[in-house]
């Protein structure tokens, strides 16, 4: 009888001691620190655990269950005692389960047999979102850590409403409201349906902006420093965000702090500063600032420095006695300029470098700086690691860096081996990240290069029906071709497409049914022999074009200008081709031009004037059949062009796609022979109207061609710390063809200005010249030929995407040019003017592609029509 009136006590003891904290987490959901504390009652007593089930984690294995109450089978515990109260606890803390009770079934003697009983809290089973837009759902899903098949507790539901508000104050949405609310999943068992109901409300922007105290600075530019707070109606903050994001307003407040730091203010604080509401739709911000004293620079001395002179670091500062007390200025003369001082150690082997600027000394407004150098040893290069590539054989990445080991660290050599590993187009340039790993221990580093590997090739393929039948082009441009795996399969590669080299392998195809065809096959090794930065490439082509041609598409340009030009007079020029608007008389199989040619090229990297400097000297045959052919002056004969061109070129740009500092520019001649000069023919005496005199002239052709082209990239922005940096684009480039003899002018190689540079077909013996704003070759002198010609331009980019897959940017520009028919006439000023808007698109399997719309500003030649609106459709990438 006293046996079970002890069991019962016991029982309802441990029922006890689990209930309370049951309780309080069913009905308030409290932290254990505000649970009410347990007591206990009856006369306590050791246990040893027989055995331990588990009864309502369904989900769950048992000794996973019965390990996180941290009893075990065999253990000895005190009932009533803080075993059974702790474990309860240690429940309560997962926060899985929504009651927890830990019941005695049975007690023999110092035995015990305990029962563990758990009410799994809800999975979800759907999460719905309501008043987001679509890419806006996405970005919470990858935020929130809602999952459907998880537990849902109050945690995490608080947790989610906090990442939401915070997303949503980022965009600018600060008054937006997040409810988050659960109910019953009908068709699923302990399952929940979550709903989560936003309303953004209105986007929160500055109203107006106060600022008190300050004298040395006036309001609007210190308005103007703060980048992302910026007030709405105000012109001057036309193109700048007007959202509040309070984040960014706390960066805002340091540019004004670092800004006054500049002009000598080292004092200078915000002493109080406050938002208040407008209305429901912006804001006012209050700022008050305590500028304090304006500061000069007294002296400087050096300490510790033993490898360069103090008047030689002196000159580096170029901070000197009597000078403002500039901090931005002493920041990047130490450390961020390309020449700073600290570059002078880093690019000398000493990575263990440091130099701290300490204010010693302070009187009046005037500073003494003491420059605390430690040298430190110079760094060898132990290991050179690539990380991340999965495209190329490494040797193939490893030749294009400057780090070596064994080498001296140098941050120059590690900031060019990035830039080349851009330049190769493997790598998406946004994510090219050097992991550096020094070891002060023994003097030495290890570099780490962590590559994210991009698709390259490209596949261009059209295909249509139009007045001429089929239409369809496909160009194949493998850029990681092997030759070494084409020759040698098996041995070190099994893929279908040999490749790992890095070589360039070309092979594209057009056609215009009978009335054009186009076929050509290039091949380009950066690295000819594997062994030094030699390029080599050889290339061929061949293409036939009946008497359609381009001129028959661009029909409504050639009949306006018949109209202004002729007064109703049709003809093609000297050449009398009329009859312009009747289809039928184009198609001529008999009158065509062929043309094809074979050219070999080998390039040289430079080491002077540095090694950014690039010679190439390319060979080239071309040979043109003409058939009654009325567009040059050879209309049926065969002529030959064997020319050697001759470029020397620089380019110090990073990303390939969006270049965001540095130059491009080449100078190039293209030579042949100067046959008039040693074949004994006065061509003087030959008729331009005689054919045979034509064909005898011009059956091997001669020329001298020059040609310029420069871009210089200038950043708005800092583009280490700026993401997205705006950036300007200026060009220079102008061109001439000149000859040997003023009776032997070539009809070849000229000048086609204006359009897109896009004519539709290859190889039509001119060389085209883009200027937006006009129709193609409308600027080239109607029934002459180009044979000078300049363009200018200025272009304002800003990136919209840099992704991996995917590169946009937005662009503005300004254009000028113009084609003249004789080098004589050449005339910069004499230009014509273009402005306009557009967009790029680089994909990695299509390539650089976009629109621009553009507006011509002046007339065409012979026109009196101006050039007007203009849509111009891009594709490739130009020099």
């Amino acid at each position: 009888m006293h046996y079970r009136i002890f069991s019962i006590l016991v029982t309802f003891i441990c029922l006890f001691c689990c209930a309370l904290p049951s309780m309080a987490q069913n009905t308030s959901n409290t932290d254990e620190s505000e649970k009410p504390v347990i007591l206990y009652s009856g006369t306590p007593k050791k246990y040893e655990i027989a055995d331990i089930k588990v009864d309502g984690a369904k989900n769950y294995e048992d000794y996973v269950i019965i390990g996180l109450s941290g009893l075990s089978k065999g253990q000895t515990i005190t009932v009533p005692g803080d075993e059974i109260t702790q474990a309860c606890k240690r429940y309560w803390r997962h926060g899985l389960f929504s009651d927890v009770q830990i019941t005695a079934d049975k007690i023999e003697g110092d035995k015990i047999w305990l029962t563990i009983h758990l009410t799994m809290r809800p999975r979800v089973s759907d999460i719905r979102y309501h008043g987001v837009k679509k890419s806006e759902r996405e970005d919470l899903e990858a935020r929130v850590g809602l999952i459907k098949g998880n537990q849902i507790t109050p945690n995490l539901i608080d947790r989610a409403k906090t990442l939401i508000k915070r997303y949503f104050d980022d965009k600018g949405f600060k008054n937006a409201d997040i409810i988050i609310t659960q109910k019953d999943d009908p068709n699923n068992d302990n399952q929940v349906l979550v709903d989560i109901d936003i309303d953004k409300k209105e986007k929160v922007k500055v109203h107006k902006i106060t600022i008190e105290g300050n004298e040395a600075i006036t309001t609007k530019k210190l308005k103007r420093v703060m980048k992302k707070t910026n007030e709405k109606g105000k012109l001057l903050n036309l193109f700048r965000t007007k959202k509040f994001v309070e984040e960014n307003y706390d960066a805002d407040k340091q540019l004004i702090i670092d800004k006054y730091n500049e002009l000598g203010y080292r004092d200078a604080l915000i002493v109080e500063d406050s938002i208040k509401s407008y209305d429901d739709r912006t804001i006012d911000i209050y700022m008050k600032i305590d500028e304090g004293q304006k500061y000069y620079l007294r002296n400087v001395t050096w300490v510790g420095n033993t490898l360069y002179p103090s008047e030689q670091l002196n000159f580096l500062l170029r901070m000197k006695k009597g000078d403002v007390y500039n901090q931005k200025l002493l920041e990047e003369r130490t450390s961020t300029d390309e020449d700073a001082i600290g570059n002078l150690y880093y690019n000398n082997g000493y990575l263990f470098y440091s130099l701290e600027p300490v204010e010693v000394n302070i009187v009046g407004d005037s500073i003494d700086l003491e420059m605390r150098i430690y040298e430190g040893r110079q760094a060898t290069i132990n290991k050179i690691s690539i990380n991340g590539n999965d495209r190329l054989y490494e040797n193939v990445v490893r030749r294009e860096l400057r780090t070596r080991p064994g080498q001296l660290f140098s941050r120059e050599d590690l900031m060019r081996s990035m830039r080349e590993i851009q330049q190769m187009g493997h790598f998406d340039p946004e994510q090219i990240k050097p992991d550096i790993q020094p070891k002060p221990e023994d003097g030495t580093v290890d570099i780490g290069y962590d590559l994210v590997s991009k698709a390259n090739d490209q596949v261009e393929f059209s295909a249509g029906w139009g007045q001429t039948g089929i239409i369809g082009k496909l160009s194949l441009k493998f850029t990681n071709f092997s030759v070494a795996n084409l020759l040698h399969p098996g041995e070190n590669y099994r893929g279908i497409l040999p490749q790992g080299d890095g070589q360039t392998l070309t092979i594209s195809g057009q056609t215009n049914a009978k009335y054009y065809q186009s076929y050509s096959v290039s091949f380009y090794d950066p690295w000819f022999g594997g062994k030094r930065p030699n390029a080599f490439s050889v290339s061929a082509f061949y293409s036939r074009q009946t008497d359609i041609s381009s001129r028959y598409y661009n029909s409504a340009y050639m009949n306006n200008y018949y109209n202004s030009y002729y007064s109703g007079m049709y003809g093609y020029g000297m050449y009398n081709y009329g009859n312009y608007n009747s289809y039928e008389n184009y198609y001529d199989p008999d009158k065509s031009i062929q043309m094809w040619g074979l050219a070999v090229m080998f390039g040289k990297r430079l080491k002077w004037p540095d090694d950014y400097f690039q010679f190439t000297a390319e060979l080239s045959y071309q040979r043109y059949i003409l058939s009654d052919w009325q567009y040059f002056p050879v209309t049926n004969g065969k002529c030959n062009n064997l020319s050697l061109n001759l470029t020397l070129s620089r380019s110090s740009i990073g990303n390939p796609i969006y270049p965001t500092s540095g130059s491009e520019f080449s100078l190039s001649v293209q030579l042949t022979p100067p046959y008039s000069l040693f074949d004994g023919t006065d061509y003087s005496k030959y008729s331009t109207s005689n054919q045979d005199d034509m064909n005898k002239m011009h059956k091997w052709i001669e020329y001298h061609k020059w040609k310029f082209k420069s871009k210089v990239y200038i950043p708005l922005m800092d583009p280490v710390s700026t993401k997205r940096t705006p950036v300007i684009m200026g060009r220079v480039e102008f061109g001439l063809l000149g000859h040997y003899n003023k009776y032997k002018k070539s009809p070849f190689e000229t000048f086609d200005v204006g359009g897109d540079g896009m004519t539709g077909y290859s190889s039509y013996a001119t060389e085209s010249v883009a200027l937006r704003g006009y129709e193609n070759s409308s600027l080239t002198p109607y029934g002459y030929e180009g044979y000078a010609y300049t363009r200018l331009g200025l272009e304002l980019r800003y990136p919209l995407m840099l992704e991996t897959s995917t590169s946009i940017y937005a662009l503005g520009f300004v254009e000028a040019g113009n084609a003249w028919q004789d080098v004589n006439k050449f005339n910069p000023f004499d230009l014509k003017r273009s402005a306009g808007v557009g967009v790029r698109i680089f994909l990695p399997m299509i390539g650089m592609m976009g629109i621009d719309w553009a507006y011509g500003f002046d007339k065409v030649f012979g026109s009196k029509q101006y050039g007007g609106s203009q849509f111009h459709f891009i594709l490739g990438q130009e020099f």
